[in-house]
């Protein structure tokens, strides 16, 4: 359950607007949410950061490491390809998922892919404005948001992002990439919790190196 004192990742989706798409009330309806966060420092010692939880605050994964991205709006594609692919690994193609970024153009170009995903002649509605560097990532994000039933960005702000600490301080957080994940299904997603997930090197690499992207 979400940790007292704290808001769950579900109401900070729930409060916060959603670029160029309605807010309705059923918005809350989604199976998972996934925060993310990346940090930039000229001295290269950067970092990504991740939170998911389920619709009830349920944890179930945090990441926290290092990245070397060339600038801050690099950083935050990057956090999101990360987080996406964790998700992907660990929720059925029919979750419906909340995503919670700091970032205003990467949660604006979230929402206008899945707004074009949705029109039959792929008509996208604005245009897209990529930070150098990030085409690769941006692509492996198309993907995922379209291996999603549903997928919506809001926009937070930083201050109440959980996955900055860990991004500003991979090294600090970096227990937490040890800590069992969990498969953890909603129940209206599915009736029985998926078994915990096990790994020998629970360690996860930017996206660049993660074996689960789509692109890179």
């Amino acid at each position: 359950m979400a940790v007292h004192g704290r808001q769950s990742l579900r109401d900070l989706f729930d409060e916060s607007p959603t670029p160029h798409i309605a807010h309705p009330p059923r918005t809350h309806h989604r199976h998972f949410y996934v925060a993310t966060d990346g940090s930039y420092r000229p001295t290269g010692d950067g970092g990504l950061g991740v939170v998911i939880e389920t619709r009830d605050g349920t944890r179930v994964a945090r990441v926290a490491v290092p990245d070397t991205a060339p600038n801050n709006n690099v950083s935050e594609y990057r956090a999101l390809h990360l987080g996406l692919d964790v998700l992907a690994a660990r929720a059925p193609p029919n979750a419906r998922v909340g995503v919670l970024i700091d970032h205003d153009s990467l949660a604006a170009n979230v929402n206008t892919e899945v707004l074009a995903a949705a029109d039959p002649d792929w008509r996208q509605r604005r245009p897209t404005s990529l930070p150098t560097g990030s085409e690769n990532h941006w692509r492996g994000i198309r993907a995922r948001i379209a291996g999603f039933a549903e997928l919506r960005a809001a926009r937070i702000d930083g201050r109440e992002n959980p996955a900055h600490p860990l991004a500003n301080a991979p090294d600090e957080y970096a227990h937490v990439n040890h800590q069992k994940d969990r498969c953890v299904m909603p129940s209206q997603l599915s009736a029985v919790e998926q078994s915990e997930s096990s790994s020998d090197d629970p360690q996860f690499p930017p996206p660049s190196r993660f074996e689960g992207r789509a692109s890179d």
